[in-house]
């Protein structure tokens, strides 16, 4: 498995989905399973059908999960100008053809670019990565080239 990067409070999250999984959804699918049996004949019961499919669904995430929380890279928080350049877990001012944004360089489980989480392997995220303050830097993105400059490594 790739290892993955992610910040602390990713890592919680991640942390606090499992523990819920495991403690809450079983017990809820386990009852919804239980009370489909008790209607009998199974080979045409849709509630049990539908329930199964859940349960395979959250012990399926409930692996994915584990298997992250065990290989994950946590993302050490970075002190105002500790860096000279992009790395995973930096944050950026940038400026492009959408004017000025911050950006934080994250792993690809955490990614959100609508709220200005970039994933490392992006294609912008790529681009970042080993640049400094005034750099510029050109992306071909899905949506066609994209030019910015880093304004400020936070």
């Amino acid at each position: 498995m790739v290892q993955d990067f992610i910040t602390p409070e990713g890592l919680e999250r991640l942390k606090e989905e499992l523990e819920y999984l495991e403690t809450h959804r079983r017990k809820q699918v386990a009852s919804r399973i239980k009370k489909a049996l008790e209607q009998g004949d199974l080979s045409e019961n849709a509630e049990y059908a539908e329930a199964k499919d859940e349960q395979a669904f959250v012990e399926g995430r409930i692996l994915e999960i584990k298997a992250k929380v065990k290989n994950v890279k946590i993302i050490e928080k970075k002190k105002s100008g500790q860096d000279s350049e992009v790395t995973v877990g930096s944050t950026i001012l940038v400026d492009g053809s959408m004017g000025k944004k911050e950006l934080m360089i994250v792993g690809s489980s955490e990614s959100d670019p609508m709220n200005g989480k970039i994933s490392n392997e992006s294609p912008i995220g790529k681009a970042f990565l080993g640049k400094a303050q005034g750099d510029k830097v050109e992306v071909d993105a899905p949506g066609g080239k994209q030019e910015f400059k880093i304004l400020k490594l936070k």
